[in-house]
């Protein structure tokens, strides 16, 4: 077993998908269970995740979070009953480059805005699941208006051809440089965003916000966008499900998503011995 954080950790910081929930998100009573520990040790519990804020509602009693909620990997951070705290809105000129990178790169594109979901093709890959997963359905147009474009929090790249999405991370993240973060938050997965929308600046926000250092912030992922908070974290944890590059960059890895991976990291590597459950 790698070792336990050799300092203090006041809060854990989590990405959703692929880490707090199943491949089936689904909330484990496991993992409600590790939460609630976490509680009861003094440290603190946040979630982040390119999902929208309201696609986080359903986590937000069982695990009784009531730090800020980082969704659009940060480009939207709410309280707990959802008001808004801060967005961060894509420019208009790099909203249009990197929907037509997107395009370029046989993916489709989606659209969202802090209130809504727009896509233009009902029957792509992965809306109906997204809908489910989400919990509100997606509006379909012919084409994004141009006041849509203009207030843009965040751009996704969709498509099941995961080299594809791969090489589409990176030429966007080329072209757009500092103008936007890029990076998958699942292998079929391409979110756009804010270049301070990202999940290390979400360490830095909750940091500030909550009078954490982050050498007490730990976080825990799986994909490429978690590599940015693991860096800014005092320790991190990858998931068994996520590649071998994440894994490098993580102090930690735990077992996979649908094997308890998240409440066996809280047990193995956060909680007091013999607090666990």
């Amino acid at each position: 077993m790698a070792e336990r954080p050799k300092g203090k950790i006041s809060l854990l910081l989590a990405d959703v998908d692929g880490t707090v929930v199943t491949k089936d998100k689904v909330l484990t009573p496991r993992a409600v269970a590790a939460v609630a520990a976490l509680e009861k040790a003094g440290i603190r519990f946040a979630v982040t995740s390119g999902r929208p804020p309201r696609g986080m509602a359903m986590l937000i009693a069982p695990l009784h979070i009531t730090t800020m909620i980082a969704g659009f990997n940060g480009g939207a951070m709410v309280k707990p009953d959802l008001s808004v705290i801060e967005e961060k809105t894509l420019s208009p000129e790099v909203t249009r480059k990197a929907i037509a990178l997107i395009k370029e790169h046989g993916l489709d594109a989606w659209l969202y805005t802090a209130e809504d979901w727009f896509i233009t093709a009902a029957g792509a890959p992965h809306v109906e699941r997204e809908a489910w997963t989400v919990k509100f359905e997606p509006k379909v147009v012919g084409s994004f208006s141009d006041a849509d474009l203009d207030r843009a929090v965040k751009v996704v790249g969709v498509s099941d051809d995961l080299a594809a999405v791969e090489k589409a991370e990176k030429d966007v993240q080329a072209a757009l440089g500092e103008g936007a973060s890029a990076a998958r938050s699942q292998p079929y997965y391409l979110d756009v965003t804010h270049p301070h929308a990202n999940k290390g600046d979400v360490v830095e926000t909750l940091s500030k916000t909550l009078g954490i250092p982050t050498a007490e912030i730990a976080t825990i992922g799986d994909m490429p966008n978690d590599v940015n908070m693991f860096k800014r974290s005092g320790f991190s944890i990858a998931m068994g499900n996520a590649s071998d590059a994440v894994k490098a960059q993580a102090s930690a890895v735990t077992a996979g998503f649908d094997d308890e991976g998240f409440a066996k990291a809280i047990e193995d590597f956060l909680l007091p011995a013999g607090q666990a459950g």
